[in-house]
C-alpha cells in the first residue's frame, strides 16, 4: 500500500506536471573546488586524496551543498535529489571513505530536507520533496572490466546489495521522502538496490517511501549500457512496484523524445525525464540554452507522457525555471 507521501505525490501529479532539480555536479563544478575545500577541517589529515568526491561535502562544505539545493528550489522545483550519487562503500572505496558511508546518506538527506522544508514553509501551497538519490556505483555486476576475461566480476550481486542497504538506511534516517534509483546501466545492479530497499523497508516494518527508477540509455540504440531494450528493462524492474519510471542522463531532450515516448507507452505508472542539457561539446560542455531545453520539455508535457520533469549534466537553476515556467 503506498504511503501518504505517495498519494501526495499522486495527487499532485494528476493535477500538474512536477519538476525536479538539475544537476548537481554541474553547479559544485562552478565553484572550482580544491583539494583543502574537500577535505575541510573534518578531513584535514585523511590519508587518501578527496578532490572528486562530491558526496564527502555533504560532511566537509554542507552550506555549499545547502546552497545548491536552496537554488533549485528557488528556481521552482517541487522535488530535489541529494547529493549522494555515489553514497555507498563501493564508490566511496576510491577515496576510502568507505566507513563514512551512513553518515555522508544522513547529513545528505538532512541537508536536502532542511531546505525543502524551508522553501515549503515559505510557501504552504507548494509543498517541495526530498529523493534520495542512488546512482549505479563505479562497478558493474553484468560486464566484465576486462575484455580478455569476459567472466570477471570486481564485485558481487551480496556485497552491491549489502552496500546499497547501508546507503537506504542513512536516507531514511536523514529524512527523504522518495527513494530514487538513477543512472541505471546495469538492470543487475539497480536489482540489488531493489532487493536492497525491500529489505531494509522489512526490517524497519515501515511502509516503503515512494520509489522512482531511472534508466539510462546510452545512445540512439535505445539499449542500455549492459544492452537491455527498453522493454527488457522495464520488464526487470516492474515487480518493484515503483511510483515512477523514466529516462535521465546521457541524452538530451531532442535525442531523448522518442525512448521516453516508448517507455511512457509501455509502464502503467508514473514517468520521469531529466535529460541533460544537449550533448557535450568537444570540450565536454554542455551548450543547450534554458529556453532549448524547456521548449523541448514543454512538448513532453504537452503530449501527455511526462509527470516529472527536470534536468541531468549540464543543467542549471535558470534551466530549471525556463522550465518551471514553460510547463
Amino acid at each position: 500500500m503506498p504511503n501518504q507521501t505517495q498519494r501526495t505525490l499522486e495527487a499532485l501529479a494528476a493535477k500538474r506536471i512536477l519538476i525536479l532539480d538539475g544537476a548537481m555536479g554541474t553547479m559544485v563544478q562552478r565553484q572550482k573546488p580544491q583539494e583543502a575545500d574537500f577535505r575541510g577541517e573534518r578531513f584535514k589529515n585523511h590519508g587518501c586524496e578527496l578532490k572528486g568526491n562530491f558526496d564527502i561535502l555533504c560532511l566537509s562544505q554542507p552550506q555549499l551543498i545547502a546552497d545548491v539545493h536552496r537554488s533549485y528550489l528557488n528556481a521552482g522545483a517541487d522535488i530535489i535529489g541529494t547529493n549522494t550519487f555515489s553514497g555507498t562503500s563501493i564508490a566511496q572505496a576510491d577515496f576510502a571513505c568507505e566507513s563514512l558511508v551512513y553518515d555522508i546518506n544522513v547529513a545528505a538527506a538532512q541537508l536536502a530536507r532542511r531546505e525543502a522544508d524551508a522553501a515549503s514553509d515559505d510557501n504552504p501551497d507548494k509543498p517541495r520533496f526530498v529523493a534520495g538519490a542512488m546512482g549505479p556505483t563505479n562497478r558493474t555486476l553484468s560486464l566484465s572490466p576486462d575484455v580478455n576475461d569476459p567472466g570477471l566480476r570486481l564485485v558481487t550481486f551480496d556485497e552491491m546489495r549489502d552496500a546499497y542497504a547501508q546507503q537506504v538506511s542513512g536516507l531514511i534516517d536523514g529524512g527523504v521522502d522518495i527513494l530514487l534509483v538513477e543512472t541505471i546501466f546495469d538492470t543487475l545492479n539497480a536489482k540489488a538496490c531493489l532487493m536492497a530497499i525491500e529489505q531494509e523497508v522489512a526490517r524497519r516494518g515501515i511502509v516503503r517511501p515512494p520509489l522512482m527508477i531511472s534508466v539510462t540509455i546510452t545512445d540512439n540504440s535505445g539499449r542500455t549500457l549492459s544492452g537491455q531494450t527498453l522493454e527488457a528493462f522495464w520488464r526487470s524492474v516492474a515487480h518493484a512496484k515503483p511510483m515512477s519510471v523514466g529516462i535521465n542522463c546521457a541524452l538530451g531532450a531532442e535525442q531523448m523524445r522518442p525512448f521516453f515516448s516508448e517507455l511512457a507507452a509501455m509502464a502503467p505508472v508514473l514517468t520521469s525525464c531529466y535529460p541533460n542539457a544537449g550533448l557535450p561539446n568537444a570540450f565536454g560542455e554542455y551548450d543547450e540554452t534554458p529556453e532549448i531545453t524547456s521548449r523541448l520539455l514543454r512538448q513532453f508535457a504537452e503530449a501527455g507522457f511526462a509527470n516529472f520533469l527536470g534536468g541531468c549534466c549540464g543543467t542549471q537553476p535558470p534551466h530549471i525555471e525556463a522550465l518551471a515556467a514553460a510547463v
